[in-house]
C-alpha cells in the first residue's frame, strides 16, 4: 500500500490543478486489479462529494456504474450517469461534483508505454471523448464484469484482450476524418430524430420534413454521422431504455413500448445484441448499490 493521497487544497476548484500519479484517485477504493500496462479499479463517492480540480498523469477510461455527477472539463459541463463511458487523456484538467445519490465508477488507467506500442501500428484516441452507447460501452461493461467475477488464471489474459479491444473501438469511434460542418437541413433531420425516435418513422417521412430526397438524406447522414438513420434511431431508443432501467422500477414490457420497440421480445433481443447483456441483467448491474464494510476515505490510494 502506498501513502494516502492528500490534495493541496480543500475546495472543488483551485488555482493550481492537482496532477494525480498512477494508482491515486479520489474516492474510496472498492477493488483494484493490475495488468501489465494498466490499473483497474472501482471507486465509491459519497453524496455531494466534490473533487478538487485535477488531472491524471496517465490516460484513463471511466465507466459510470451507479449514481451520477456533474463533470467540468474546461468550459464544458456534462452530466454523467450510469453506463456512460468517458475518456480523459493525460493532463486534461477536470473536476466532478457528485449528486445527492453519490456514485461509483469503474476506472481504467493505461500506462504510456503500452499506448506507445499501439501507436506504432495505428492511430489511438488522444482527446477527450464521451460514449453513451455502442461497442465502446459494451466492451467497458464486459471488462467490468470480468474485473468483478473473473478469478481463474485466464482472467488477466481476458481482461488484457478486452482493454485492447476497448482502446481500438474507442479510437475508431473518436478518430474520424474531418468532413466539415453538416448542412442546416441535416442538423434539422438529426434534431427530428431526437424528438421523435420512439415513433415508427420512415426515411421518406424524414426526408420530406427537411425538404430533400430520401437517397440524398441517407447518404449525407452516413457521411457526417458515420451510421445509418435506422442505426441512429436504434441507438437513441437503447439509450432511453438504459436510462429507464436504471432510474425507474417500470417493468420491461412498459419500458420496451415507451422506448419505441414493438414488444418486449424485440426489445430484449435488440438490447442483448448491442449491450451484451439482457435488460434485466443490465438493470441489476448498474442499479444495485454494494455493501461496503469500511469507513469512507476520499483520498485512499488504489495501491
Amino acid at each position: 500500500m502506498g501513502q494516502a493521497w492528500e490534495p493541496k487544497g480543500n475546495v472543488a476548484w483551485t488555482r493550481r490543478a492537482e496532477r494525480l500519479p498512477p494508482g491515486h484517485l479520489y474516492g474510496e477504493s472498492l477493488k483494484t486489479r493490475r495488468l501489465p500496462g494498466a490499473i483497474l479499479s472501482e471507486r465509491k463517492y459519497p453524496p455531494g462529494f466534490r473533487t478538487p480540480t485535477h488531472s491524471h498523469e496517465q490516460d484513463l477510461f471511466c465507466l459510470v456504474i451507479r449514481g451520477g455527477y456533474t463533470e467540468m472539463v474546461g468550459t464544458t459541463t456534462r452530466v454523467c450517469e450510469p453506463s456512460l463511458l468517458l475518456f480523459h487523456p493525460a493532463d486534461e484538467v477536470h473536476a466532478e461534483h457528485f449528486h445527492q445519490t453519490g456514485g461509483s465508477s469503474f476506472i481504467l488507467e493505461i500506462e504510456p508505454w503500452w499506448l506507445k506500442q499501439i501507436r506504432q501500428h495505428t492511430r489511438v484516441i488522444d482527446s477527450s471523448a464521451c460514449f453513451r452507447g455502442g461497442h465502446p460501452v459494451v466492451l467497458g461493461m464486459r471488462l467490468y464484469r470480468e474485473f468483478l467475477e473473473g478469478e481463474d488464471e485466464l482472467s488477466p489474459l481476458v481482461m488484457e484482450g478486452l482493454v485492447l479491444a476497448l482502446i481500438g473501438e474507442a479510437s475508431r469511434s473518436a478518430v474520424t476524418p474531418t468532413v466539415g460542418h453538416p448542412p442546416k437541413w441535416l442538423v434539422e433531420a438529426k434534431e427530428l430524430l431526437h424528438e421523435r425516435f420512439r415513433e415508427p418513422l420512415t426515411l421518406a417521412e424524414i426526408a420530406h420534413a427537411v425538404g430533400v430526397h430520401p437517397v440524398h438524406l441517407a447518404q449525407m447522414f452516413h457521411k457526417y454521422y458515420k451510421c445509418t438513420i435506422g442505426g441512429y434511431i436504434r441507438q437513441l431508443r437503447l439509450e432511453f431504455a438504459c436510462h429507464q432501467l436504471i432510474t425507474t422500477p417500470a417493468p420491461l414490457c412498459q419500458i420496451a413500448l415507451a422506448s419505441g420497440f414493438s414488444d418486449q421480445s424485440h426489445f430484449t433481443r435488440t438490447f442483448k445484441r448491442y449491450l451484451g447483456v439482457p435488460p434485466g441483467q443490465y438493470r441489476e448491474l448498474f442499479s444495485k448499490p454494494k455493501m461496503v464494510q469500511h469507513r469512507f476515505n476520499p483520498f485512499k490510494t488504489t495501491g
